[in-house]
Parts: C-alpha cells; structure tokens; sequence
C-alpha cells in the first residue's frame, strides 16, 4: 500500500483497537512522516523512540532505593495518565543495538490483553495512549537484527511502497521546488526503487486470528486493502484463503438459527443481503418457527432485533406471518416490543378491516 493507504489503516487501528501497527518499508518511503501525519489528522500528541539510540535504562528507568524497596525512576518521555491521547512511535524498532534492549520493549509493544493495560516493566501507560512501530524490512540492505516470531506474533504488518502519485500531492502540499516537481514527473522512475518483496513471513496462529477478528469487528478498511492488512497478521496464503471463504459465505443466506443463536455476528450480512437471499432468509425463519416456536428470552430479542432490521414491507410480511404462530404471538405482542411490532401490527389490523 502506498503512504496515503498507510495513514487510512494506521488511523482505524489506532483510534478503534489496542492492537500494535508495524510499518515496513524501505528507506525514504515516508514511514515515519506517515506516522506522524495520521498523529496530527486524529489530533494525539507525537512521541518518538529512536531504538537504534537508546539503551535499556532510556526505556526502563534509572534505579532508586526507598527505604528497602528498589523502584525505576519514569522515563522523561513517558506520558502521564493525564497528557492528552498520544502516540508512542517506537521508530528503528530492528536497529536496537543491543540485545536487552530489544527484550525490554517487547513488553511494550505487545497488546493489553482483556481489561490489562500495556506495561514497560514497572510503569503501567494509560489504556488511552496508544503505540505503533516502524522498522525497514530484513532483506539484507540494512543493518538490522532480526525479529523473533514471538514479537512479530504481537504486532499488525503493514508493507508500504514507493507510489509516484501519493508523492506528488504530498509535494504539491508541501510547496516542493516547481522544477523538482515537474522532473519527477516527466520521470518518476527516479523516486526510490523498490527493493526486495517485503515479507516477514508472517504464519497464522491463535493469537493472529484473534487480532483479525479484532480488526474485522471494530475497523472499517476499503475492500482492496484487507487482502495486505490480514497478510500481515496471518500471512498471505492464510488471508487469501480467508477472505476467499468470507466471499463465498455471503453469497449463502442467513439461516433462521443464525438470526436467533447469534445475531450480533449476522446482523450486517443480514442488511447487506441481496433480495433473493434476504428472501430465503425471511422464509426459512418463518418455517423454523412453525416447527418450533420455543424461544429463550434471548432468541425473543435477536428475533424482535432482526423484524427491526427488515425494510417496512418485509418487516410488515413477517410478522403477519408469525402472528399466524400462537407461540410466536404471544413473544411479539409483549409490551417491551413495542417500538418495533407495533407499527405492523396495526397496519395488519388496518388490512383486516
């Protein structure tokens, strides 16, 4: 993807998910004004982390005693739980020179897992200051070490490239030299070449799987960019082989059992269904429910949920057929209902009459 892509991505995750974005890429690319920029379009304050300069105490703190008890003292870069929202960018993340150093930011570049927040040995960061990464790819041009598969396991690959015209509104934007514009223009080969396919041979495991389903549940990414974002996490033939299985799953209605047992994961494959498929859904419910009208108070809602859901004509078509079911009824004609059957209900009444 290229570096507008890049900040598209970086923003949803950064605002709608605790999970950790790594961007690679090649020298020049615009890894690190990227970062930057996205800090400033979402409004968060900027911190960076040169790895490649720090040593283990930059990260950790120097050592006090207080009576018997050893503390860290808190890093002058850390920000406190009351600064504004802010970005850590822990930038040259590969270059880290020395072993230890590497093993101490592990920690804070991993995830918070369930209601944990993110911790850099004794300091524990506000859950509203978020972290993201940056490195150059380990393709051999760079002297960098290499990312073990427990790090890479905790973090979201993104690859971004060289792309002409993302550089050229970025230089129209920042009032570049007309004659260097125009050159690159008629030449735009002269730009970074790309080096070596990016690729950190990423491979699927639980916990991949659970920051794609994070991603899938909470952001919203063009449909073109999810290919490269899921390869990032789980590698590429894992992605294909998902999102070849997520097509092919649309293109099945919805069952009757889906809509009652889980709702909240059908729900927007349900509003996006094409008539035909929404019909089968619509036929197969009120055929589930002829055959068994038991329901638990939870199926009640996701049903009274999925009626809300229909366009009005559908909406109307349904519940004459459920009031049909004296079982079926009697859920619908609850009070607490109200909001959503009740309109159907008197134009069914109205139809009578």
């Amino acid at each position: 993807m290229n570096i507008s892509q890049m900040k598209q991505v970086l923003v949803e995750i950064l605002t709608q998910t605790n999970l950790t974005p790594c961007v690679v890429g090649h020298r020049g690319v615009g890894k690190s004004a990227g970062v930057i920029q996205a800090c400033h379009e979402i409004g968060r304050n900027y911190v960076a982390l040169r790895l490649g300069q720090m040593e283990v105490g930059d990260l950790v703190g120097i050592p006090y005693r207080e009576e018997k008890v050893m503390h860290w003292s808190q890093p002058s870069w850390w920000p406190a739980d009351d600064a504004p929202e802010t970005i850590i960018h822990c930038d040259e993340l590969n270059r880290a020179q020395q072993e230890d150093t590497l093993q101490a930011i592990f920690q804070f570049v991993e995830p918070p897992v369930e209601s944990t927040q993110r911790r850099l040995h004794t300091h524990v960061l506000h859950a509203k200051h978020k972290v993201v990464v940056s490195i150059n790819p380990p393709d051999g041009s760079y002297q960098v070490a290499t990312l073990d598969r427990a790090l890479l396991d905790r973090m979201v690959m993104i690859y971004v490239e060289t792309d002409y015209r993302c550089w050229a509104r970025y230089a129209k934007e920042q009032q570049f030299d007309e004659g260097v514009q125009q050159f690159i223009s008629a030449y735009p080969n002269l730009l970074a070449k790309p080096g070596a396919p990016m690729d950190m041979q990423m491979e699927p495991t639980e916990r991949a799987w659970e920051m794609v389903s994070t991603l899938r549940r909470s952001c919203r990414f063009p449909a073109d960019l999810e290919m490269e974002i899921y390869a990032g996490i789980v590698g590429q033939e894992a992605a294909v082989s998902f999102l070849r299985w997520s097509r092919e799953q649309q293109e099945r209605p919805v069952t009757a059992r889906q809509i009652l047992d889980h709702w909240t994961d059908v729900a927007t494959q349900v509003k996006e269904q094409r008539d035909d498929l929404a019909a089968v859904t619509f036929n197969d419910m009120v055929t589930t429910l002829e055959v068994d009208p038991t329901l638990t108070l939870a199926q009640e809602q996701n049903l009274v949920a999925y009626i809300g859901s229909l366009p009005r004509d559908l909406r109307f078509g349904l519940v004459k057929s459920l009031l049909k079911i004296p079982k079926v009824a009697a859920v619908l004609c609850k009070d607490n209902y109200d909001d959503v059957i009740l309109e159907a209900i008197e134009a069914i009444s109205r139809e009578a009459s």
